[in-house]
């Protein structure tokens, strides 16, 4: 039995319908998302960013222009790209993120945050009228590819490590938060211990510590030196005892050689008083 004219019109309305439902409502986005994983890919062309949450409101208002701003990348050359930062903390410390939603442009490795209406023209004039070179880039120090952001965006990944082990240890292990804390406590005392060992370890290896060897004794005995004194004076004395000596020789000599002066001339004199007597 063939089917009626009446009851094929609803059926071709209702094939049509499903079969337009994917085209409406999976189509593809042009926004790009970026991750920990490909975030350098920013470093290269154009971009415009957004860093955004899922449940911040002004972040859900702002979707649909971003959307339809996506949907003029093509024509003006421009990248656009968007960020969870409940997905990607990473990122969130890489670019500092204080705000949301926060969007940044970039050209060729050098940022510069937006801060003007977010709509779509508004967006469109930015970068079609390169509104972008009145805006200072970006510090070389504060760029996500930094060391000081590459340091900032481990700080912010292990925090999220850290609030996700918390949130096991009492959700699913049952632990009380007392208990998790104490948890935390010991594995940061464990982990400065090591890590105080191993920068010793290579510390003694880079500067290895000279050790002294043993000095050979003198041949001679080194008096102590509070004896030093005391042979200081003894010295002294024996110096003063033969300045003494030599001066009573001297004396000695002198007495000696006037005795015989004396003697000479009295034998002179004896003989001449002799011949007066006469």
């Amino acid at each position: 039995m063939a089917p009626s004219g009446s009851s094929v019109v609803p059926v071709a309305v209702l094939l049509l319908l499903l079969w337009g439902v994917p085209w409406t409502h999976g189509r593809r986005s042009d926004v790009r998302v970026i991750t920990d994983k490909n975030w350098k890919e920013l470093l290269e062309g154009e971009w415009m960013i957004e860093f955004y949450a899922p449940w911040c409101p002004a972040c859900q208002n702002l979707q649909p222009e971003w959307e339809s701003f996506a949907e003029w990348g093509e024509d003006l050359e421009v990248n656009i790209a968007k960020v969870d930062v409940t997905e990607q903390p990473g990122l969130s410390g890489r670019f500092i993120i204080t705000a949301l939603p926060t969007i940044y442009h970039c050209k060729d490795g050098e940022f510069r945050r937006y801060q003007g209406p977010r709509t779509k023209n508004d967006f469109i004039n930015f970068v079609s009228e390169k509104e972008w070179k009145s805006i200072e880039p970006v510090s070389s120090w504060f760029g996500p590819g930094s060391i000081l952001m590459s340091s900032m965006s481990a700080l912010f990944q292990l925090s999220m490590w850290i609030r996700t082990c918390h949130n096991y240890f009492i959700e699913d292990l049952g632990l009380p938060v007392w208990g998790s804390y104490t948890v935390f406590a010991l594995a940061t005392l464990l982990s400065g211990l090591l890590l105080g060992l191993c920068m010793i370890f290579v510390a003694d290896c880079l500067c290895p510590s000279k050790r002294r060897r043993p000095q050979p004794y003198p041949s001679k005995k080194l008096l102590p030196e509070s004896s030093q004194p005391l042979k200081k004076v003894e010295e002294e004395q024996e110096a003063d005892e033969e300045d003494v000596s030599e001066e009573e020789a001297e004396s000695k000599e002198g007495t000696d050689k006037d005795f015989a002066q004396n003697a000479i001339r009295q034998r002179s004199v004896g003989p001449s008083l002799a011949t007066d007597k006469s």
